[in-house]
């Protein structure tokens, strides 16, 4: 069995490899006219495989694929486009350029990047007591964002241990106030109380007002 892994690497994997194999058919073609006919047979096929909104006659679009093709197949495609040739070779169009990931996803994603905007901002303070309520103001967001993604009890020992980690040893914090505690983080919320009336089902947000309204009605 022949995995994708193994096989060439598409240059536009939206196309599909069968598209990239008629291109590498069409560079092998010896006569101009079967292969300029090839290729406007490859761009009617890409032009049916892509879903635009738009219309796909106008000149910018069929363009456009004429240059993907061209890019397609690294320019080894000797045909005559309707169109001028781009300069595209000579700006070495790259489709193996791999997405760089935030350093913040690398370790402790789920305390978020807001903390350590949070942190940049708190090490700045310049008043002593100001700073110190960020620092706990700090802990106190950082074990919420550790429970609502660990639904599980955690010490405040590991949450300054984590804060100290965050801001390269800038805070250290003492055990001296608690933070929250977990079970009033992690407190279920009020069940929805569902009552009937006569113009229908309503919930309890509404229950005092409908309760009122109709103690007048009966009066």
């Amino acid at each position: 069995m022949e995995y994708n892994t193994n096989r060439f690497k598409l240059v536009i994997p939206g196309y599909g490899r069968n598209i990239h194999k008629m291109i590498d058919y069409a560079i092998q073609i010896k006569s101009r006219k079967k292969r300029n006919r090839c290729a406007w047979g490859i761009i009617k096929l890409m032009t049916d495989s892509i879903n635009y909104r738009f219309d796909k006659s106008i000149p910018y679009f069929q363009h456009k694929l004429w240059n993907q093709l061209l890019i397609m197949s690294k320019f080894k495609l000797d045909i005559d486009p309707p169109f001028p040739k781009s300069n595209l070779e000579k700006k070495k169009v790259c489709f193996y350029k791999k997405i760089e990931y935030p350093k913040y996803l690398t370790n402790f994603r789920y305390y978020g990047k807001i903390i350590r905007n949070m942190i940049h901002v708190a090490v700045q303070c310049k008043n002593k007591q100001k700073k110190e309520n960020l620092f706990y103001a700090i802990a106190n967001t950082m074990k919420k964002n550790y429970l609502r993604w660990n639904k599980n009890i955690v010490d405040d020992d590991l949450i300054f241990q984590d804060l100290k980690e965050l801001s390269k040893g800038k805070i250290c914090l003492m055990n001296r106030y608690p933070l929250l505690q977990c079970s009033y983080i992690l407190k279920s919320k009020k069940k929805r109380v569902i009552i009937k009336n006569e113009n229908g089902y309503i919930s309890n947000k509404r229950r005092f007002f409908f309760k009122r309204r109709n103690k007048t009605t009966r009066c």
